[in-house]
């Protein structure tokens, strides 16, 4: 446990972690046990940091990792069904190595996942795939298809005089691209998402169970090519193609979005191919509830090392010959502060978006799923900017990565592009909610006497911004000719953008805003309040004009904010230690840094 101390801090260490890792950690009916669960099992020696190995043995280090998690578990069949356990996995297993969070990802959710919703999985005989005997996989975008899955190519055709499947991949751009089909990590078996033909009559995009290799290599028709090295924690992808794969009848899973009688007809509950697509890959939303979360963990792990680092390296203070810590000066703490601000609101925005998803209604599913959506790119990309000032505070050093930050930027940006690039999704999203969802409520106009550390006032004024833009998106939707739909989207974008940033922010605030309420501790009341507000003040600044001109804000408001920014930086950071403290990073991960324990 790092110790600060009073002449470092300017203030006795009064604030108690363990309370702030409980409100932080506390997720759903398990508390924090769950949570408990994967930071002990990072905190083995399996899972210190290694760069020592070579890509390929990083390959299989993340498969030795995984079979190890997988001993955790009393029924892999349950995490499978669990999202809030899968995402607690993802959490903590990216502080450690983004590629054994890809790849348990993998196998259980989208995997494993899509088995057990296949209505034939009562009679499937799982066990291989509990128990990692085989690995599994999921191959859905090609090489020609990204966000555009629903329109791939590979095809899977009935044959009926043998009922059977050929599955096949017509050209080059419709290899599968990216999934990890290499020989680490031994046997694979995929779910292949592949265009169904029966009697060329194309019924949609279904999955197919699909043994890709075994212990001699891989299987015949199946061709696997490495791809090139990536950044980032080091995962096998590679493209994967198919040439007349006969699979059995029993390949095919099936749903209410269609089966396969035994007398070889097709019948389905959902009328629409691309409504069947959604249908087959729906377990891409708990995907990026996953994403999410591993994204989570990674920057709040990056937040703890460089604060660590900035109270354990000292330069040359105003006085010659005395040093100080790097932490001692604001202009590197209140950059930190921020960040370890957003990362609390990310937290509980996190905890909120899967309580909602685990506790949704059916009617209400395309809302809950638009959600999920919403904060995947949010969270994400905020993650994305608190491992790069993170890395930024550490100088030098923190650009090897066997000082434990290089990675993490890499890992970010993996999961920005992973189960529905993060434009692409909130681009849907705002299209959605131009005219799919109601406006914010009619802002008061500001009289001056608002505190600018008011909390309720900073969110009237994300909220004003979210209406503002919401207002906006539909005017410049309406501009556009009735005939050409991409141009009215293209006039409506930016703004739809503005709007989905907004509501994020929003959403974040609120469920910040649900977390204190359960806070009874004063002193860690008044800390976190203090949070809170800078959280919302940082995005009440820059929108500072905007609100300014919406009336939210008056003209002395805009130009006290810097110097309130000021004050509540000065308030919280005696408290910066305990704030990252609380993130609860195990010591046997910190201390195996180099830069945190070399001179």
């Amino acid at each position: 446990m790092l110790i600060i101390t009073e002449a470092v801090t300017g203030s006795h260490l009064a604030l108690d972690s363990a309370r702030l890792t409980e409100l932080l950690f506390l997720d759903g009916p398990e508390g924090t046990d769950s949570h408990e669960r994967w930071r002990k099992a990072i905190s083995t020696e399996l899972f210190r940091h290694r760069t020592d190995a070579s890509v390929e043995e990083r390959w299989q280090l993340s498969y030795d990792r995984l079979r190890a998690l997988n001993e955790e578990l009393f029924a892999p069949e349950h995490l499978a069904r669990d999202p809030r356990v899968l995402a607690a996995l993802h959490e903590w297993v990216s502080v450690v190595d983004g590629a054994t969070s890809t790849v348990a990802g993998i196998h259980y959710n989208l995997f494993l996942g899509s088995l057990l919703d296949d209505h034939l999985s009562p009679s499937r005989d799982l066990s291989d795939f509990t128990a990692l005997a085989r690995t599994g996989v999921f191959l859905c975008t090609e090489r020609a298809h990204g966000n555009d899955a629903a329109a791939l190519e590979t095809v899977a055709r009935f044959d009926r005089a043998r009922d059977e499947f050929v599955l096949h991949t017509p050209h080059e751009g419709a290899q599968k691209y990216m999934p990890n089909t290499s020989a680490a990590g031994g046997p694979k078996t995929a779910v292949v998402a592949a265009r169904l033909l029966i009697d060329e009559q194309d019924q949609g995009v279904f999955l197919f169970l699909t043994p890709l290799s075994d212990r001699r290599g891989t299987l015949p028709g199946i061709t696997v090519v490495t791809l090139p090295e990536r950044i980032g924690s080091p995962v096998d992808h590679c493209a994967t193609s198919f040439d007349q794969v006969r699979l059995p009848r029993t390949a095919l899973i099936q749903g209410d979005h269609g089966r396969l009688l035994p007398d070889g007809t097709f019948t389905s509950d959902v009328g629409s191919p691309r409504k069947r697509f959604l249908h087959s890959i729906r377990r891409v939303t708990v995907g990026k509830l996953c994403m999410s979360a591993s994204t989570l963990g990674g920057c709040r792990a990056a937040l703890a090392i460089a604060v660590r680092y900035a109270y354990t390296r000292r330069i040359s203070g105003p006085v010659a010959g005395r040093r100080v810590p790097l932490a001692a000066h604001r202009s590197h703490h209140a950059r930190l502060l921020q960040r370890v601000a957003t990362a609390y609101a990310m937290t509980f925005f996190h905890r909120a978006v899967t309580e909602r998803w685990i506790t949704h209604e059916p009617e209400d599913r395309a809302e809950t799923e638009r959600l999920v959506a919403v904060a995947k790119g949010w969270i994400s990309w905020q993650a994305r900017e608190i491992v790069i000032e993170s890395r930024e505070r550490c100088g030098a050093r923190a650009l090897f990565p066997v000082n434990g930050l290089a990675e993490f930027a890499a890992n970010v940006d993996g999961a920005i592009t992973a189960e529905g690039d993060n434009l692409a999704i909130w681009c849907k999203a705002g299209a959605e909610m131009i005219f799919g969802r109601t406006l914010a409520p009619e802002p008061q106009e500001a009289t001056g006497q608002e505190s600018l550390t008011d909390p309720g006032f900073l969110r009237g004024a994300v909220a004003a911004a979210e209406r503002h833009w919401h207002t906006t998106a539909r005017r410049d939707l309406r501009r556009g000719d009735k005939g050409d739909a991409l141009g009215r989207w293209n006039n409506a974008s930016a703004a739809a953008l503005s709007l989905v940033e907004a509501y994020s922010v929003g959403q974040a605030a609120d469920a910040f805003a649900s977390a204190l309420a359960r806070v009874t501790d004063p002193r860690t009341r008044a800390v976190l309040d203090d949070l809170y507000s800078l959280f919302l003040l940082v995005r009440v600044a820059s929108r500072s004009g905007l609100l300014l001109v919406e009336k939210a804000l008056t003209e002395e408001q805009v130009r006290s904010l810097p110097r309130t920014l000021e004050s509540l930086t000065a308030r919280l950071a005696p408290h910066l230690p305990a704030l990252t403290q609380a993130f609860d990073i195990p010591e046997e991960h910190l201390s195996s840094l180099p830069m945190l324990t070399a001179p």
